[in-house]
């Protein structure tokens, strides 16, 4: 950029400025602005021409105007006189007045465009930066409908001088920000690409940025990008400092480039090319060996620049997550930073191996670092600090090391900061749940976590132990036992009493045989509590209270003494009041066996997600992506249970209202217990516990749900259903869980339960972008006889998906009569402006509605001979397609869903299921034989069922797994 010279000093502009300095009040500095202003005004209208150092003065003046707060509503007009001047300085200050006070509206934007247009076709360099400045800075919808053509063609022509081409990239990169629907790169993708290759570093580097946004979001498009984004940063990592001398850093090559590649490396999967990935591994291999040599400088700037390297090579080698040695030296690295003097290093350090934990290869070695981090945890003065240190404990945490992770931060809680306590409470939660192999060391986890801090446990907590419980015969006595103890502590907290409530109503029973446990002395301690709680715990003791009379007898009378009181009956809270009305008269006139029916003991939980789980994972909001999918292994088999509402199920009668602030599960609609059968419109939801009957064949029930519509009825122009639709369908014909889909803006995980002739799925959107998904919708369609053969009911998805994100959508299916095709999910949303648009297949397929029947082997080939004629049996003989593992085949057949008859084939070889679909309209009996043959790599597969239809159905689809 030319130099400014003396004599455009402007010392009319000097004085001002000098001027409002010196002023001694606000008064005097509005008197002297408006003084100002009168004759910058008088100026502009007067007949005589001013000359450009005189409008480039006036102009600058009413800038700095502007600046101090003042409204400016004159002078555009010169500011874009200025425009058209030769002279540097008067046009740099008609960009910069254009720059600040002109918005996208301005009826001036037309004349401005024209003059950039002349600026960026006179090929003089300074010039034409000033013009990408100005778009730049404005970056208004007109002006990428004017320029982005043109830049494009600045950025990659070979004549253009580097520090335009600086100045065109990041200009391009502004208006694909603001408006990525108007920059269509086509021709010039990989042109743009090759800019990676420029000798000029300042070229390279303000190319990266473009280059990597544009790839976030056009992947495939942009490719090319990566290996030459690994040779770029081959030769800067191999060079000595020495080497790049005008763009080394403290010692430290191009240390901004070496950041901005390994970032844009980030956006794509390990490089396919073995050479390319090879250079790439020793490009970080050496990474990880420089962080290693001792420091070439003391200054902060130097191990600055140098960690910055060092921790995105980190975050590459966990996004590919397939490099087993340089995860575990990662880890080790990182290990090292977890002591170092910087709090910045530390909290990065904590954070990375969060993520490594995750990591099947590395889990193991961030495991040795759980005394340090324990240690950080007790002693880090940092807030921020210790959370992350808690979150890397969760993360780490398995069954060799649950009991150890689970003591130290519930030691911690005693003294944790409050905005951190929920979430350390849900994370202990989770964990005691999760690695819980003595069900009796889990209730005193969660008591203990009561105990230090009840204020902040969720109902969500105390509600997953109560189902636990319910669910484990051999855990109740105990749960009983200990809950009664901890009652007896003078200063109770109102969540130990809505369990010790809760527990003794139902197995109080388990301990009343000891004296000091009598069934009078539960009663007395519980009501000892009861005018010290609120109304919605006060509830939930009148319904234990009506229990202890069916338990105990004797406790009878002193119950409805209490239920007669006028503190009872005539309380101020219809709810309470209402209840002991209703609990007194049915003990009185009820006779012990109807009692005994009404107040029978909860039946177990059905197995389903946490709840507490699905709590953290909202608390954390987008800090998350991934989606998590527990098998029962992994959860440590525990039967937990679904929602339920606590008081209707508690008192199991209808005879009062439910509290809503007293519902156990938060299902607000819970149906009354009643003896009456559920109608068929109904099953679908009272199968898995939730509330309300189900809506119509059209529009939306009780519960939010929508039914499906036929793809006439789905949203305009859904696409095609991907290539791979079908591909990813086979993979869950023997499984229920699992990621569905993922590409590099949204991953779509499954988890789906199926009992007779009724589904539920589970989907979760994740989103893998920092950037939000906006008009996010789903429909979920049956095509053509579909419609008929399967009720498919959805719930609506929240339309926006903050970057980082996940939101959940339930889908309840019905299987009507048996059926080949499969439903259609189509998903649209806007990306930075795109639409997207995918069309998948749900893995809802026949088989996931088999019933396992076990059969003797004479019941089995009296059953087969049955199943004789020629449109029974379907028969595939075909090759294997994998490795004929026994353990692999029995997994997949158990996986079908049908049961595996041990014993039954004459041919130990050989493997024989059964089993039983389950659809509305029939059942139809299924038996398969599979025949394998270890030598020839073959297999015979033969299924005959009552209905020809289903056996070739199954055939199919289990020819497929093989």
């Amino acid at each position: 950029m030319p130099a400014v010279s003396k004599g455009d000093g402007m010392r009319g502009l000097a004085v001002f400025i000098s001027d409002i300095r010196n002023c001694k009040s606000k008064e005097a500095e509005i008197k002297r602005i408006n003084k100002e202003l009168a004759n910058i005004r008088s100026k502009f209208k007067g007949d005589k021409a001013l000359d450009g150092y005189s409008k480039k003065k006036y102009v600058c003046k009413l800038l700095f105007i502007f600046l101090l707060g003042h409204d400016i509503d004159f002078g555009h007009m010169e500011a874009v006189n200025l425009l058209s001047s030769n002279k540097y300085t008067e046009k740099q200050i008609g960009y910069l007045f254009i720059s600040v006070l002109v918005n996208s509206n301005s009826e001036l934007i037309r004349l401005i465009n024209n003059a950039i247009k002349n600026d960026l076709s006179s090929r003089n360099p300074t010039f034409m930066c000033l013009a990408l400045h100005c778009i730049a800075n404005v970056g208004s919808r007109e002006m990428a409908e004017a320029f982005a053509g043109e830049i494009p063609r600045i950025l990659v022509a070979g004549d253009t001088m580097d520090s335009v081409k600086q100045s065109a990239a990041l200009c391009l990169l502004r208006l694909y920000k603001a408006s990525p629907d108007l920059v269509l790169m086509g021709e010039w993708t990989s042109r743009v690409v090759h800019l990676l290759n420029d000798q000029h570093m300042g070229v390279v580097t303000a190319a990266i940025s473009l280059i990597t946004c544009l790839s976030s979001k056009n992947p495939d498009e942009f490719k090319t990008c990566v290996s030459l984004a690994v040779s770029r940063l081959s030769r800067i990592v191999s060079s000595a400092s020495t080497d790049l001398q005008d763009y080394t850093y403290y010692f430290v090559p191009a240390p901004w480039l070496s950041c901005k590649l390994l970032r844009l490396l980030q956006c794509y999967p390990p490089p396919e090319d073995g050479a390319v990935k090879g250079r790439l591994v020793e490009c970080l291999e050496t990474i990880l060996n420089k962080a290693q040599e001792p420091p070439k400088s003391k200054k902060v700037q130097h191990s600055n620049a140098k960690n910055a390297i060092l921790f995105e090579a980190i975050s590459l080698i966990i996004h590919y997550d397939s490099e087993p040695n340089l995860l575990v030296r990662a880890c080790n690295q990182l290990g090292q930073f977890l002591q170092h003097r910087e709090t910045n290093l530390r909290y990065l350090a904590l954070e990375s191996m969060c993520t490594l934990a995750s990591s099947e290869f590395s889990h193991e070695a961030v495991k040795t670092h759980i005394e340090t981090v324990i240690n950080a945890l007790k002693t880090e003065r940092d807030v921020s600090v210790r959370q992350r240190a808690a979150d890397l404990l969760y993360a780490m945490c398995d069954r060799s090391n649950a009991k150890q992770i689970v003591a130290e931060m519930l030691s911690y809680l005693e003294t944790a900061d409050y905005s951190i306590r929920e979430e350390m409470v849900l994370k202990v939660a989770i964990l005691a749940e999760k690695y819980a192999v003595d069900y009796s060391w889990y209730v005193d986890t969660i008591l203990n976590l009561i105990r230090i801090a009840g204020d902040y446990v969720s109902e969500e907590v105390w509600y997953r132990v109560i189902q636990i419980v319910i669910n484990r015969d051999d855990v109740q006595g105990y749960a009983a036992k200990t809950v009664f103890e901890a009652l007896q502590a003078p200063a109770c907290h109102e969540n130990m009493v809505k369990v010790g409530g809760y527990i003794l109503g139902e197995f109080g029973n388990l301990i009343a045989g000891d004296p000091r446990s009598s069934p009078l002395v539960q009663f007395n301690l519980l009501h000892s509590k009861f005018h010290l709680c609120s109304v919605p715990t006060r509830a939930l003791l009148l319904s234990a209270y009506i229990k202890f009379i069916n338990l105990f007898p004797e406790t009878k009378a002193t119950i409805q003494e209490v239920l007669r009181s006028d503190s009872q009956i005539r309380n101020s809270d219809v709810e309470l009041q209402q209840r002991a009305v209703e609990y007194l008269k049915l003990s009185s006139i009820a006779s012990t066996d109807v009692l005994a029916t009404v107040l029978e003991e909860m039946p177990p939980f059905p197995e389903r997600e946490s709840s507490i789980l699905a709590k953290l994972k909202k608390k954390k909001g987008p800090g998350a992506v991934s989606v998590e999918l527990e098998d029962g292994k992994e959860r440590g088999e525990l039967n937990g249970g679904g929602d339920r509402g606590s008081d209707a199920a508690i008192a199991a009668s209808n005879a009062s209202t439910p509290s809503p602030s007293a519902d156990l599960l938060g299902l607000r609609s819970a149906a009354p217990v009643s003896g009456a059968a559920p109608s068929a419109g109904s099953l679908l939801v009272d199968v898995f516990s939730e509330a309300g009957p189900a809506a119509s064949s059209a529009g939306v029930n009780d519960d939010g749900f929508l039914s499906s519509a036929p793809p006439s009825a789905a949203s305009e122009d859904p696409a095609p259903p991907l290539p791979e639709s079908d591909e990813l369908l086979n993979k869950f014909v023997c499984k229920n869980n699992g990621v569905l889909f993922e590409n590099q803006l949204l991953q779509i995980g499954i988890k789906s339960e199926y009992r007779q002739n009724l589904g539920r799925m589970y989907l979760f959107y994740g989103n893998k972008t920092s950037v939000q998904f906006v008009s996010f919708s789903t429909t979920v369609s049956c095509p053509g006889e579909l419609q008929s053969q399967l009720n498919v009911q959805t719930k609506t998805v929240e339309p926006l998906v903050e970057g980082g994100a996940q939101v959940q959508q339930v889908i309840n299916i019905e299987c009507l009569t048996d059926f080949i095709d499969a439903p259609l999910l189509n998903i649209k949303f806007r990306y930075g402006g795109a639409l997207q648009n995918i069309s998948l297949k749900l893995p809802v397929t026949i088989n996931k509605f088999f019933q396992p029947t076990e059969m003797a082997a004479a019941d089995f080939f009296q059953r087969w001979k049955q199943l004789s004629q020629p449109q029974q049996e379907a028969q595939k003989i075909f090759k294997a397609s994998h490795g004929m593992d026994t353990e692999v085949l029995k997994a997949k057949l158990l996986g079908l869903g049908t049961a595996l008859l041990e014993n039954v084939d004459p041919n130990p070889e050989n493997y024989v299921c059964a089993g039983v679909i389950q659809t509305k309209a029939q059942q139809v009996g299924c038996l398969l034989r599979l025949e394998p043959n270890a030598q020839a790599q073959m297999y015979r597969l033969t299924l005959r069922s009552s209905k020809d239809t289903v056996s070739q159905r199954v055939c199919d689809l289990l020819a497929e797994q093989f």
